[in-house]
Protein backbone atom coordinates (compact mmCIF):
# COMPACT_ATOMS: atom_id res chain seq x y z
CA UNK A 1 0.00 0.00 0.00
CA UNK A 2 1.35 3.29 -0.74
CA UNK A 3 1.64 6.07 1.64
CA UNK A 4 0.42 9.74 1.53
CA UNK A 5 3.37 12.60 2.01
CA UNK A 6 3.23 14.67 4.63
CA UNK A 7 4.76 18.29 3.18
CA UNK A 8 5.43 21.52 5.60
CA UNK A 9 4.09 24.21 4.53
CA UNK A 10 7.24 25.60 3.55
CA UNK A 11 7.37 22.86 0.62
CA UNK A 12 4.34 24.39 -0.81
CA UNK A 13 7.03 27.34 -2.29
CA UNK A 14 8.10 24.50 -4.54
CA UNK A 15 4.85 24.24 -6.98
CA UNK A 16 4.40 26.28 -9.20
CA UNK A 17 1.57 26.89 -11.94
CA UNK A 18 3.36 25.42 -14.59
CA UNK A 19 3.77 22.40 -12.21
CA UNK A 20 0.04 22.11 -11.28
CA UNK A 21 -0.78 22.30 -15.16
CA UNK A 22 1.60 19.16 -16.16
CA UNK A 23 -0.02 17.53 -13.43
CA UNK A 24 -3.39 18.15 -14.61
CA UNK A 25 -2.76 17.06 -18.11
CA UNK A 26 -0.88 13.86 -17.05
CA UNK A 27 -3.44 12.91 -14.73
CA UNK A 28 -7.40 11.47 -14.87
CA UNK A 29 -9.91 10.53 -12.20
CA UNK A 30 -7.85 7.56 -10.95
CA UNK A 31 -4.27 7.51 -12.35
CA UNK A 32 -1.09 10.20 -12.36
CA UNK A 33 -0.10 12.75 -9.82
CA UNK A 34 -1.76 15.27 -8.10
CA UNK A 35 -0.74 17.66 -4.72
CA UNK A 36 -3.43 18.76 -2.51
CA UNK A 37 -3.69 20.95 0.59
CA UNK A 38 -5.28 19.90 3.61
CA UNK A 39 -6.02 21.52 7.40
CA UNK A 40 -3.45 19.27 9.66
CA UNK A 41 -6.72 18.70 12.23
CA UNK A 42 -8.05 16.49 9.33
CA UNK A 43 -4.65 14.72 8.79
CA UNK A 44 -5.54 11.79 10.41
CA UNK A 45 -9.10 11.08 8.22
CA UNK A 46 -7.23 12.20 5.03
CA UNK A 47 -4.24 9.58 5.23
CA UNK A 48 -6.88 7.08 5.72
CA UNK A 49 -8.58 8.43 2.49
CA UNK A 50 -5.31 8.59 0.44
CA UNK A 51 -4.07 4.95 1.31
CA UNK A 52 -7.50 3.33 0.57
CA UNK A 53 -7.54 5.59 -2.52
CA UNK A 54 -4.15 4.63 -3.63
CA UNK A 55 -4.99 1.15 -2.55
CA UNK A 56 -7.30 0.78 -4.69
CA UNK A 57 -6.03 2.66 -8.23
CA UNK A 58 -2.25 1.62 -8.20
CA UNK A 59 -1.81 4.04 -10.84
CA UNK A 60 -2.62 7.26 -8.95
CA UNK A 61 -0.16 9.25 -6.50
CA UNK A 62 -1.65 11.54 -4.04
CA UNK A 63 0.47 13.77 -2.12
CA UNK A 64 -1.06 15.88 0.82
CA UNK A 65 0.44 19.03 2.68
CA UNK A 66 -0.91 19.17 5.97
CA UNK A 67 -0.53 22.74 6.70
CA UNK A 68 -3.30 25.45 8.91
CA UNK A 69 -6.20 26.45 7.48
CA UNK A 70 -4.99 29.62 6.02
CA UNK A 71 -2.22 28.22 4.40
CA UNK A 72 -4.14 25.82 3.13
CA UNK A 73 -6.79 28.13 1.67
CA UNK A 74 -3.82 30.50 0.20
CA UNK A 75 -2.39 27.46 -1.49
CA UNK A 76 -5.64 26.91 -3.61
CA UNK A 77 -6.06 30.78 -4.53
CA UNK A 78 -2.55 30.75 -5.49
CA UNK A 79 -3.22 28.04 -7.64
CA UNK A 80 -0.47 25.84 -6.15
CA UNK A 81 -2.75 23.30 -5.83
CA UNK A 82 -6.48 22.67 -6.66
CA UNK A 83 -8.05 20.79 -3.89
CA UNK A 84 -8.51 21.73 -0.75
CA UNK A 85 -10.20 20.57 3.13
CA UNK A 86 -11.37 23.07 5.26
CA UNK A 87 -14.03 24.04 7.46
CA UNK A 88 -14.91 26.97 5.93
CA UNK A 89 -16.35 27.99 2.46
CA UNK A 90 -14.47 30.38 0.52
CA UNK A 91 -15.76 34.03 0.28
CA UNK A 92 -17.59 35.46 -2.42
CA UNK A 93 -14.65 38.09 -2.89
CA UNK A 94 -12.23 34.49 -3.17
CA UNK A 95 -14.18 33.27 -5.50
CA UNK A 96 -14.23 36.39 -7.97
CA UNK A 97 -10.73 36.45 -7.88
CA UNK A 98 -9.97 33.24 -9.20
CA UNK A 99 -12.56 33.08 -12.16
CA UNK A 100 -11.25 36.82 -12.72
CA UNK A 101 -7.49 35.95 -12.42
CA UNK A 102 -7.28 32.48 -13.31
CA UNK A 103 -10.44 31.60 -14.93
CA UNK A 104 -11.09 28.91 -12.33
CA UNK A 105 -15.00 28.31 -11.18
CA UNK A 106 -14.72 26.80 -7.60
CA UNK A 107 -16.85 24.20 -6.22
CA UNK A 108 -17.10 23.10 -2.85
CA UNK A 109 -18.58 19.94 -1.24
CA UNK A 110 -19.52 19.31 2.46
CA UNK A 111 -18.10 15.99 3.26
CA UNK A 112 -18.29 15.65 6.86
CA UNK A 113 -18.89 16.83 10.51
CA UNK A 114 -16.49 16.79 13.21
CA UNK A 115 -16.02 18.79 16.81
CA UNK A 116 -13.49 21.02 18.35
CA UNK A 117 -12.55 19.03 21.77
CA UNK A 118 -11.46 20.88 24.95
CA UNK A 119 -8.86 18.18 26.62
CA UNK A 120 -6.82 18.60 30.11
CA UNK A 121 -4.44 16.94 31.84
CA UNK A 122 -5.60 13.59 33.56
CA UNK A 123 -4.55 15.00 37.13
CA UNK A 124 -7.64 17.84 36.54
CA UNK A 125 -10.43 16.51 38.17
CA UNK A 126 -13.26 18.99 36.71
CA UNK A 127 -14.81 16.66 33.78
CA UNK A 128 -17.86 19.70 32.70
CA UNK A 129 -17.47 23.06 31.59
CA UNK A 130 -19.52 25.93 29.50
CA UNK A 131 -19.26 27.36 26.37
CA UNK A 132 -19.77 30.72 28.31
CA UNK A 133 -16.96 29.32 30.77
CA UNK A 134 -14.87 28.93 27.61
CA UNK A 135 -15.26 32.13 26.28
CA UNK A 136 -14.07 33.51 29.63
CA UNK A 137 -10.86 31.60 29.62
CA UNK A 138 -10.27 32.48 26.06
CA UNK A 139 -10.94 35.89 25.87
CA UNK A 140 -8.72 36.03 29.31
CA UNK A 141 -11.42 37.25 31.24
CA UNK A 142 -10.87 34.18 33.57
CA UNK A 143 -7.26 33.03 34.60
CA UNK A 144 -7.22 31.15 36.76
CA UNK A 145 -8.97 27.48 37.43
CA UNK A 146 -10.42 28.35 40.93
CA UNK A 147 -12.49 31.26 39.39
CA UNK A 148 -14.49 28.26 37.29
CA UNK A 149 -13.61 25.34 39.66
CA UNK A 150 -13.48 27.01 43.83
CA UNK A 151 -11.79 23.63 44.83
CA UNK A 152 -9.30 23.45 41.80
CA UNK A 153 -5.58 23.79 43.45
CA UNK A 154 -4.50 23.76 40.18
CA UNK A 155 -3.18 27.38 39.70
CA UNK A 156 -3.40 29.80 36.76
CA UNK A 157 -4.74 28.53 32.99
CA UNK A 158 -2.73 27.77 30.58
CA UNK A 159 -4.67 27.82 27.14
CA UNK A 160 -3.45 25.98 24.32
CA UNK A 161 -3.92 26.27 20.79
CA UNK A 162 -2.39 24.02 17.27
CA UNK A 163 -1.47 27.26 15.63
CA UNK A 164 -2.54 30.67 15.53
CA UNK A 165 -3.47 30.12 11.95
CA UNK A 166 -5.92 26.87 12.48
CA UNK A 167 -9.31 26.71 11.82
CA UNK A 168 -9.96 25.31 15.80
CA UNK A 169 -8.41 29.56 16.43
CA UNK A 170 -10.80 30.83 13.39
CA UNK A 171 -13.71 28.19 15.80
CA UNK A 172 -12.94 29.73 19.11
CA UNK A 173 -12.85 33.69 17.66
CA UNK A 174 -16.10 32.85 15.68
CA UNK A 175 -18.34 30.41 17.76
CA UNK A 176 -17.00 30.72 21.25
CA UNK A 177 -15.51 34.20 21.52
CA UNK A 178 -17.77 35.95 19.36
CA UNK A 179 -16.90 39.85 19.83
CA UNK A 180 -14.66 39.60 22.05
CA UNK A 181 -11.25 39.09 21.81
CA UNK A 182 -8.86 36.17 22.23
CA UNK A 183 -6.70 36.28 25.17
CA UNK A 184 -3.28 37.40 24.46
CA UNK A 185 -2.10 35.08 27.19
CA UNK A 186 -2.72 31.58 24.96
CA UNK A 187 -0.05 29.24 23.83
CA UNK A 188 0.31 28.24 20.03
CA UNK A 189 1.81 24.79 19.69
CA UNK A 190 2.79 23.86 15.82
CA UNK A 191 0.53 21.32 15.53
CA UNK A 192 -2.38 19.03 16.79
CA UNK A 193 0.24 16.24 17.99
CA UNK A 194 2.18 18.82 20.20
CA UNK A 195 -1.21 20.05 21.73
CA UNK A 196 -1.61 16.74 23.25
CA UNK A 197 1.74 16.07 23.96
CA UNK A 198 1.93 19.02 26.29
CA UNK A 199 -1.21 18.57 28.03
CA UNK A 200 -0.28 15.14 28.99
CA UNK A 201 2.33 16.57 30.71
CA UNK A 202 1.25 19.86 31.97
CA UNK A 203 -1.65 19.67 34.94
CA UNK A 204 -2.95 23.57 34.59
CA UNK A 205 -3.22 23.06 30.56
CA UNK A 206 -6.74 23.26 28.54
CA UNK A 207 -6.20 22.04 24.82
CA UNK A 208 -8.63 22.98 21.88
CA UNK A 209 -7.85 20.70 19.31
CA UNK A 210 -9.62 18.58 16.28
CA UNK A 211 -11.31 15.38 17.52
CA UNK A 212 -10.74 13.10 14.75
CA UNK A 213 -7.07 13.22 17.12
CA UNK A 214 -8.38 11.92 20.00
CA UNK A 215 -9.81 8.39 19.01
CA UNK A 216 -8.82 5.70 20.20
CA UNK A 217 -7.72 3.25 17.17
CA UNK A 218 -8.20 0.13 18.91
CA UNK A 219 -11.77 0.57 19.78
CA UNK A 220 -14.04 -0.56 16.61
CA UNK A 221 -17.27 1.01 18.09
CA UNK A 222 -15.68 4.58 18.12
CA UNK A 223 -16.95 4.66 22.17
CA UNK A 224 -13.72 6.09 23.71
CA UNK A 225 -10.89 8.29 22.89
CA UNK A 226 -7.19 8.11 23.63
CA UNK A 227 -6.13 7.74 27.38
CA UNK A 228 -2.98 10.04 28.61
CA UNK A 229 -4.98 13.21 28.14
CA UNK A 230 -9.04 14.08 29.46
CA UNK A 231 -11.84 14.98 27.26
CA UNK A 232 -14.31 17.74 28.98
CA UNK A 233 -17.82 17.47 28.53
CA UNK A 234 -19.58 20.76 27.00
CA UNK A 235 -23.13 22.71 27.65
CA UNK A 236 -24.35 25.06 25.29
CA UNK A 237 -24.74 27.23 29.00
CA UNK A 238 -24.94 26.30 32.49
CA UNK A 239 -23.24 22.85 32.90
CA UNK A 240 -24.52 19.84 34.77
CA UNK A 241 -23.72 16.16 34.66
CA UNK A 242 -27.21 16.10 32.49
CA UNK A 243 -26.64 18.66 30.14
CA UNK A 244 -23.34 18.37 28.74
CA UNK A 245 -21.67 16.53 26.16
CA UNK A 246 -18.81 15.23 25.01
CA UNK A 247 -17.70 14.64 21.67
CA UNK A 248 -19.22 11.64 20.40
CA UNK A 249 -20.10 10.54 16.51
CA UNK A 250 -23.91 10.24 17.72
CA UNK A 251 -23.60 13.90 19.31
CA UNK A 252 -21.84 14.94 16.38
CA UNK A 253 -24.56 14.23 14.45
CA UNK A 254 -27.39 15.10 16.71
CA UNK A 255 -25.55 18.69 16.99
CA UNK A 256 -26.07 18.11 20.69
CA UNK A 257 -22.22 18.78 21.54
CA UNK A 258 -22.04 22.45 21.45
CA UNK A 259 -18.70 22.40 19.67
CA UNK A 260 -19.35 20.93 15.85
CA UNK A 261 -18.12 22.80 12.58
CA UNK A 262 -18.76 21.35 9.20
CA UNK A 263 -15.85 20.16 6.60
CA UNK A 264 -15.49 21.05 3.13
CA UNK A 265 -13.47 19.92 0.02
CA UNK A 266 -13.09 23.17 -2.44
CA UNK A 267 -11.98 22.01 -6.30
CA UNK A 268 -11.13 24.38 -8.56
CA UNK A 269 -9.73 21.68 -10.84
CA UNK A 270 -11.35 22.66 -14.82
CA UNK A 271 -11.14 19.39 -16.11
CA UNK A 272 -11.83 15.76 -14.65
CA UNK A 273 -8.01 14.98 -13.70
CA UNK A 274 -7.20 12.98 -10.17
CA UNK A 275 -7.89 15.79 -7.92
CA UNK A 276 -11.42 15.60 -8.85
CA UNK A 277 -11.47 12.06 -9.01
CA UNK A 278 -10.29 11.74 -4.97
CA UNK A 279 -13.12 14.20 -4.34
CA UNK A 280 -15.65 12.05 -5.95
CA UNK A 281 -14.18 9.12 -3.82
CA UNK A 282 -14.53 10.89 -0.40
CA UNK A 283 -18.00 12.16 -1.30
CA UNK A 284 -19.40 8.68 -2.28
CA UNK A 285 -19.67 5.12 -0.61
CA UNK A 286 -16.55 4.23 0.39
CA UNK A 287 -14.98 7.38 1.16
CA UNK A 288 -17.52 8.37 3.64
CA UNK A 289 -17.21 4.98 5.12
CA UNK A 290 -13.99 6.24 6.51
CA UNK A 291 -14.98 9.16 8.06
CA UNK A 292 -17.45 7.30 9.57
CA UNK A 293 -14.91 4.75 10.55
CA UNK A 294 -12.46 8.12 11.60
CA UNK A 295 -15.19 8.95 14.18
CA UNK A 296 -16.60 11.61 12.65
CA UNK A 297 -20.34 12.24 11.53
CA UNK A 298 -20.32 11.29 7.09
CA UNK A 299 -22.31 14.30 5.41
CA UNK A 300 -22.97 12.35 2.18
CA UNK A 301 -24.15 9.32 3.76
CA UNK A 302 -27.07 7.79 5.87
CA UNK A 303 -26.34 7.71 9.32
CA UNK A 304 -28.03 5.49 12.29
CA UNK A 305 -27.65 6.75 15.36
CA UNK A 306 -28.74 3.85 18.23
CA UNK A 307 -28.76 4.15 22.32
CA UNK A 308 -26.43 1.59 24.11
CA UNK A 309 -24.72 1.18 27.35
CA UNK A 310 -21.03 2.07 28.17
CA UNK A 311 -18.97 2.07 30.75
CA UNK A 312 -18.04 4.99 33.43
CA UNK A 313 -15.08 6.30 32.38
CA UNK A 314 -16.14 6.84 28.78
Amino acid sequence: MKHSICITALAALFFSCGSNTQQQNLSTLTSGQVTISVDESFEPIINQEIAVFENRYIEAEISAIYTPEVEAIDLLLKDSVQLAIATRKLTEAEKKKLLDEKKLVVREVKIATDGIAIITNLKNSDTIISVPQLQQIMTGEVTKWSEVYPQSKLGNIVLVFDNQHSSSVRFAVDSICREKPLSKKLYAQKTNEEVIEYVAKTPNAIGVIGVSWLGNKSDSTRLSFINNVKLMSVSRNSSNAYNTYQPFQAYLALKQYPLTRDIYAILTEPRNGLASGFLSFISHNDGQLVILKAGIVPALANVNVRSVNIKDGY
